[in-house]
């Protein structure tokens, strides 16, 4: 059993999310390339805002997505990067897993409210999304898609949160197994200023980029790359709420204290979002 502190990362992690089902996503040709399915009707004009800093063309490209490949999403929250790698797969006879966070019963209201949210959003036969396949990830799931059958596996930003609720090792192995000999693993993460002792608890949401290469190859995975493509000089780490501080989140309190009105934004906004390791594995064929 996860300790309450760790059980409470988990659950943190959904409440951040704070998804709601929008309404019906606007028609639109079928993407064809992952630049059409980020330029969708479909995506808010808020989510567009944050490409600047999460660069999802460049990012996907550098990991190698390509049409027709069958790609799984850990956690994918309130579903950013669903909303451009669903409709693109659709368009090109690819496949999504979805391996949403695995829920104790009885669930945390607030966890079931973004899984709730994330299935009725992409719920099966839904324009422009097609058929996303929903499975688990978490301290006692089974495989996030079937053995062998992923060209792709992304972990996007939530590396951090695996740490905290010790189930970081699983997430590597779970992702191991569902690859294809040859396949990606995409990694996206916060990161830690370099030479320090690494937290491995990362209390802070950043992750030191050696321990995170460390993770994948004790898991068998061989580094092929790593990519500068989501990195952000401004970002000084050293924030009053962790990385939370900042864009998108924007903490003013610590977790679980309420929101201060009095707390002076400017600073962290000027940042911008973190700076982010970018990195990519391939394992063995």
């Amino acid at each position: 059993m996860i300790p309450l502190s760790r059980r409470t990362t988990l659950v943190g992690m959904a409440a951040l999310a704070g998804c709601r089902p929008g309404p019906q996503a606007p028609r639109a040709a079928p993407p064809k390339t992952v630049a059409e399915a980020v330029a969708g009707p479909w995506r808010t004009a808020a989510d567009k805002a944050r490409d600047r800093w999460r660069h999802p063309v460049e990012t996907l490209a550098f990991w190698g997505l390509k049409p027709g490949q069958t790609v799984v999403e850990f956690w994918p929250g309130a579903g950013w990067y669903t909303e451009i790698l669903a409709p693109f797969l659709d368009a090109t006879g690819g496949r999504l897993y979805a391996a949403q966070m695995q829920l104790a019963e009885p669930a945390d209201p607030s966890a079931r409210q973004v899984a709730d949210a994330y299935r009725a959003k992409f719920a099966a036969g839904r324009k422009p999304y097609g058929t996303v396949q929903v499975t688990a990830f978490g301290p006692t799931s089974g495989p996030v898609a079937p053995a062998g059958s992923a060209d792709l596996v992304l972990f996007l930003r939530n590396l951090h949160n695996w740490m905290a609720a010790g189930i970081a090792e699983k997430a590597f192995r779970d992702a191991f197994l569902a690859l294809k000999p040859g396949g990606v693993l995409g990694v996206e993460e916060h990161r830690a200023a370099p030479g320090g002792v690494p937290d491995l608890l990362a209390d802070s949401g950043y992750v030191d980029q050696a321990y995170a290469v460390r993770l994948g190859q004790e898991a068998g995975f061989t580094l092929a790359a790593a990519s500068e493509v989501n990195a952000n000089p401004k970002d000084t780490r050293d924030h009053p709420f962790g990385v939370w501080t900042l864009p998108p989140v924007r903490r003013s309190s610590p977790r679980g204290e309420a929101f201060d009105p009095k707390f002076d934004h400017r600073k962290y906004d000027a940042i911008g979002e973190s700076d982010r390791m970018t990195l990519k594995f391939v394992k063995p064929a």
